[in-house]
């Protein structure tokens, strides 16, 4: 009897870039399971409807999805890895459409904006939908002949429409980074770690500065700091905070120690592998940048 796959919930309709991030970092060993919301995520991992949720968290041209951070302050899940995954958007249609007739481009507002010059460009009309993968299955089962949509080669392939031009993103370096939540802790292997936390501060002068204080005295690099606003606080402010290691690492237990003497309050959101960073050299310098020096 073969063994039952582990599943994973997502947000949006099959053939949505998160799906395709998963295949493409578990190939088919896991379960997709698609849900219409972030928060539904949450629901479906806290009540064991799935054993693992798939988050959108930051990407690269549009920054953090302020939502899944949100979520995660709020709900009592471990982020048990990390995925950066390099999003390449398609122009999709039907195969009775050109692309010389398209008036307008239907996808997920994100979408829409990582291509804004391609379709200013093109003089297209972008049209905001629900889902990118939702915009492919609508688009397959009606008949929209001056219509095409931006969505996933997945997608395409789902809902069997044409690629009419591949990669049509702005920023050639577009990516997004996932989170997989669990109710575990991730298993510690021997790849580089990262740590993510959540923390508020007193409101005392230098309390940033003492927070941050505890990482630099130990020598632990972070590689993210971000202010957010507390719901229902007018100005006061959450800070979410990467830095490279686990938390039983000597120095960053020693950090974290640190952290909780000068904070007013501290949230481990987990210790996970770190994703490999395609756009970083061993040097810590963009390889775009090394690359357009030369």
């Amino acid at each position: 009897m073969a063994k039952k796959k582990p599943s994973i919930a997502f947000q949006g309709e099959h053939g949505a870039y998160s799906e395709e991030a998963i295949r493409q970092q578990y190939s088919d060993s896991m379960t997709t399971v698609p849900y219409r919301g972030f928060t539904d995520i949450f629901d479906a991992v806290n009540d064991g409807t799935v054993e693992h949720g798939m988050l959108p968290v930051e990407n690269s041209s549009a920054g953090t999805v302020a939502q899944s951070y949100e979520l995660l302050l709020e709900h009592d899940l471990r982020v048990q890895s990390e995925i950066i995954f390099r999003v390449h958007h398609m122009l999709l249609a039907t195969a009775n459409t050109s692309i010389d007739d398209i008036q307008r481009v239907k996808s997920h507002p994100q979408a829409l904006a990582q291509c804004e010059g391609y379709l200013r460009r093109r003089g297209w009309e972008p049209v905001a939908v629900y889902d990118t993968a939702g915009s492919a299955r609508d688009l397959a089962t009606t008949s929209e002949p001056s219509t095409a949509v931006l969505a996933s080669a997945l997608a395409g392939d789902l809902y069997g429409l044409n690629i009419l031009e591949r990669g049509v993103e702005d920023d050639p370096y577009n990516s997004t980074r996932f989170f997989v939540i669990g109710h575990k802790d991730a298993v510690r292997g021997d790849e580089p770690q990262k740590t993510s936390v959540v923390f508020a501060v007193r409101h005392t002068p230098a309390a940033l500065y003492e927070c941050l204080g505890a990482f630099a005295r130990n020598e632990v690099n972070l590689t993210k700091l971000e202010s957010r606003p507390m719901r229902f606080r007018p100005w006061q402010y959450w800070f979410y905070l990467d830095f490279e290691g686990h938390v039983e690492d000597p120095a960053c237990e020693q950090a974290i120690v640190g952290l909780m003497r000068h904070a007013s309050m501290v949230k481990l959101l987990g210790s996970y592998p770190a994703a490999p960073n395609p756009y970083l050299n061993y040097n810590g310098y963009h390889v775009a940048q090394s690359e357009h020096k030369q």
